[in-house]
């Protein structure tokens, strides 16, 4: 029997079926490549102020979609890209948290009273402040949209993190912020690294036969864990050291002085412009010049300090028109909730007194859209294991493939 090349079926995606290992799916055109880390981290930032403009429950669960569906198909096979599900917890656990703070300090101010709490009795001077009591739906809903925010915002950032390669972010900070973007760079990669040692020392105990559940269980994982992270950290300080991170030339005290004034200086510059762009009671005038001037001048400070750290790079990254995209549709999904917030606002906060259900509008959904293009315009990662689909075997597959036995020819016999 001759095997017969998959045949494509449709207009579908791109998939073909095989007689005997079923859909098999078309390999990508596109060379994998890792793309550059801020490039992923310009689109997580843009969903995040997308998220942070709206308490839409529709509209932020849909960015959490669009944030789980790119780091779905785009995350690789590195220790950082399975540190996706962690942050998805503790955006839950934040959800939770907010709802329960509304019942603990109460949770009466609404029409629709669910149930009455025992209330605490407190102080003259906790005036204002009150324990349990009524629970109403309008403020059961209102601490549930402020957590979905904050949880949004958080799986946006989760994404990036598992998404970039820290190890390459570190590489593309400037020069005057090479000491910080280490430190920074290290602190980004502690959630992964940690996730990977709980899964190794899990998968160990297991092969070991040992419960894993169960208090018993979080005592025997906890402890490997904390030495692994210990072992970790003080080999990578002793690799940094033998490559001598940390180190600088020799610098006048004057010239450093000058050069953290302009720098903490442009930064004050910046932070009141910002403020007086923010500010609508303020003149508009102070603000833009102001947060020109702070840039001017912390520009300049950087490029000064960026002279003093002596460096070599080997094939730096450049930003290819795939980084432009992806960088794109984050800037544009922020933009166009913003853009919706001024149009449409009492739907991007819908009410929650009385409680109205939420609505969409086509605004948000295209910012919704332009989130998620990133799943198709960036580039497969490349795969360190590349992993086969499994070849599902039929009865008559292995009755065919079974070998025959049959009793063994007499060469001898009495003659």
């Amino acid at each position: 029997m001759t095997d017969r090349a998959p045949v494509p079926v449709g207009r579908g995606p791109a998939t073909a079926v095989d007689d005997r290992r079923g859909p098999v799916r078309w390999p990508d055109r596109r060379l994998p490549r890792g793309l550059h880390p801020g490039a992923w981290w310009l689109w997580a930032l843009g969903l995040a102020t997308a998220a942070s403009h709206t308490t839409n429950p529709l509209g932020l669960g849909l960015l959490v979609a669009v944030a789980a569906l790119v780091v779905v198909r785009r995350r690789g096979d590195a220790p950082w890209a399975l540190a996706f599900r962690m942050y998805l917890v503790l955006g839950a656990v934040i959800v939770a948290m907010r709802v329960v703070f509304r019942i603990v300090f109460g949770g009466g101010q609404g029409e629709h009273v669910l149930v009455r709490l025992p209330e605490i009795p407190l102080p003259e001077w906790a005036a204002g402040i009150r324990l349990f009591g009524p629970v109403a739906a309008e403020q059961l809903l209102g601490g549930f949209q402020d957590g979905l925010r904050l949880a949004a915002m958080l799986v946006c950032l989760g994404a990036a993190n598992a998404l970039a390669n820290p190890k390459r972010l570190l590489k593309a900070v400037p020069g005057a912020l090479y000491a910080v973007g280490t430190a920074v760079v290290v602190a980004l990669s502690v959630a992964p690294q940690l996730v990977e040692s709980v899964l190794r020392v899990r998968r160990a105990r297991r092969l070991r036969g040992a419960p894993g559940r169960g208090v018993r269980a979080l005592r025997g994982i906890a402890l490997p864990v904390l030495a692994d992270a210990l072992d970790r950290s003080l080999a990578l300080a002793a690799a940094m050291d033998s490559r001598g991170y940390g180190r600088t030339d020799a610098v006048p005290a004057g010239q450093r002085a000058v050069t953290g004034a302009l720098v903490l200086g442009g930064l004050v510059g910046v932070c009141a412009g910002t403020y007086g762009l923010l500010d609508t009671t303020g003149s508009d005038h102070l603000g833009l010049p102001m947060l020109l001037a702070g840039l001017v001048v912390a520009v300049a400070g950087m490029l000064l300090a960026g002279r003093r750290v002596r460096r070599s790079r080997y094939r730096p990254d450049r930003w290819r028109p795939a980084e432009l995209l992806v960088a794109g549709c984050g800037v544009t999904a922020a933009a166009l909730t913003v853009l919706a917030g001024r149009v449409a606002p009492e739907l991007l906060y819908p009410p929650v007194s009385p409680p109205t259900w939420p609505e969409l509008t086509p605004l948000l959904l295209l910012a919704v859209a332009a989130g998620a293009a990133p799943a198709w315009l960036a580039p497969p990662p490349p795969l360190a294991r590349p992993t086969r689909p499994p070849v599902p075997v039929s009865a008559a597959t292995t009755d065919a493939a079974r070998p025959t036995t049959s009793p063994a020819p007499v060469t001898g016999g009495h003659r």
